[in-house]
């Protein structure tokens, strides 16, 4: 891609080079080129004719793939601790839908946004996907922030803060999907809340459209025995038997959770094509169950990682995310050669591309794709010593010790410095609305 003699942005030269390419590839002493917002090299350092506008040395660090977080609500990181050590139906009906209706507003999401990000940044995430309320005001906090960014706009039956019925939820979705139809860093998708919240007449429109505009669709599906039960009791099929009725059910679809599965539903997935989007720490947390990754993966279901919300994990910490998805994976099937590192890896990085339908352009670390990239230092006492440089990453590895951080070329984070957020004002903004809620709610003091 470079002609010669041409003059790149930026150089970084790593001890390691993890690239979660076709080959899993891991290279050592290589440097990789950045110019236009993308790779344009990467090549065995001392044996290029690179020159660079900017060099950097990293002899201790790994270069890999940034993170994906293919599910969460950001703003949600402002109800941290809000609900804790409840059951999911109680959690929502009881704490959090009050403390939305209450509390969420256009400053609550932005505020909140911003919170999350700076989070992810400094966790290693580059790419999130969110699925909340006022995602008009997310999706321009998350270019200002310069972060990628899909946008899966709320669609419920019942009135909230941001819209009154299913019609306005969709009208003022497309709108943002039309805003942002061009924009390098963000697309839009539908986000139906879940099977229980959207009745039949809206996501036979969601199947519609997602098809005709190419749009992705992601649903909370199958998070809990009794939302499953529940919906065979009413609709005397379960969800995910309705949703593949309702011709939603294929690569489009990303169906967030999936901790009640039957033999007979996974081949469905693979099948369809559906990508499943895994939030351990979540669903451990709420006690909703477990996903059979191992089974969805041998199945040739692709399936990566989410957060969810800060307020069910209680944080977005991608590294933490990955650590447990491989160890639960293990737990759950009985065998230690369950969700080995490196494949580990791949559901962090590109098999959430490829869930949000962006594998050509992140999620690995090759020529032509666009930089997002993270740097961890592998020089730290936790990281010593190391054999296998995968399995370091995800068992050994804590996220503070990423300590850059890239995004379509450019440096969103620098030697643990954010570059495109106010630290300090997150933190300010996020005590002030602490002590807000709290003052109102006796519960919390």
């Amino acid at each position: 891609m470079m002609s010669e003699n041409e003059i790149v942005t930026t150089l970084i030269n790593a001890r390691w080079i993890v690239t979660v390419n076709s080959k899993r590839s891991i290279l050592e002493n290589h440097c990789l080129a950045i110019d236009k917002g993308k790779i344009v090299a990467i090549e065995p350092q001392g044996q290029h004719r690179i020159s660079a506008h900017e060099v950097i040395d990293l002899p201790h660090h790994v270069l890999m793939p940034g993170l994906i977080n293919a599910h969460g609500h950001a703003s949600m990181s402002l109800f941290r601790g809000l609900a804790d050590d409840l059951p999911l139906m109680e959690w929502l009906q009881n704490h959090i839908w009050p403390a939305e209706a209450r509390w969420v507003d256009e400053a609550f999401t932005m505020e909140g946004a911003q919170l999350a990000m700076a989070e992810m940044i400094r966790s290693g995430t580059t790419c999130f996907s969110d699925m909340y309320f006022y995602p008009n005001i997310v999706a321009r906090s998350a270019a200002e922030a310069h972060m990628r960014c899909q946008i899966a706009f709320p669609i419920l039956d019942f009135p909230t803060n941001w819209a009154a019925n299913a019609e306005e939820y969709l009208r003022k979705g497309l709108q943002l999907h039309d805003d942002y139809r061009n924009h390098q860093l963000i697309s839009v998708g539908f986000g139906p809340h879940a099977p229980y919240t959207v009745s039949d007449a809206p996501l036979i429109k969601v199947a519609t459209m997602s098809v005709e505009t190419n749009m992705p669709v992601q649903i909370h599906l199958h998070e809990t025995a009794f939302e499953v039960q529940d919906a065979i009791e009413k609709n005397g099929v379960s969800p995910i038997q309705r949703l593949n009725e309702l011709g939603l059910l294929n690569p489009q679809l990303q169906a967030v959770h999936m901790t009640q599965l039957s033999d007979d539903d996974i081949e469905l997935l693979a099948q369809t094509g559906t990508h499943v989007i895994h939030c351990p720490e979540s669903n451990l947390k709420l006690a909703s169950g477990f996903c059979p990754v191992e089974k969805l993966l041998e199945a040739g279901v692709n399936v990566a990682l989410g957060t969810d919300g800060a307020a069910s994990n209680n944080d977005l910490d991608m590294f933490g995310e990955m650590r447990t998805a491989a160890l639960l994976a293990k737990g759950v099937s009985k065998n230690p050669s369950a969700v080995p590192a490196h494949v580990a890896i791949e559901l962090a990085t590109i098999n959430g591309a490829k869930a949000l339908g962006i594998d050509d352009i992140t999620g690995s670390l090759e020529t032509g794709k666009s930089a997002d990239l993270i740097a961890v230092n592998m020089n730290d006492i936790s990281c010593q010593p190391h054999y296998h440089l995968a399995s370091q990453l995800v068992y050994s590895t804590p996220s503070s010790q990423v300590t850059d951080s890239w995004i379509n070329g450019r440096q969103v984070m620098k030697q643990r410095t954010l570059t495109t957020i106010d630290q300090a004002a997150v933190l300010s903004k996020a005590h002030l609305w602490r002590a807000q809620i709290q003052q109102a709610d006796e519960t919390l003091r």
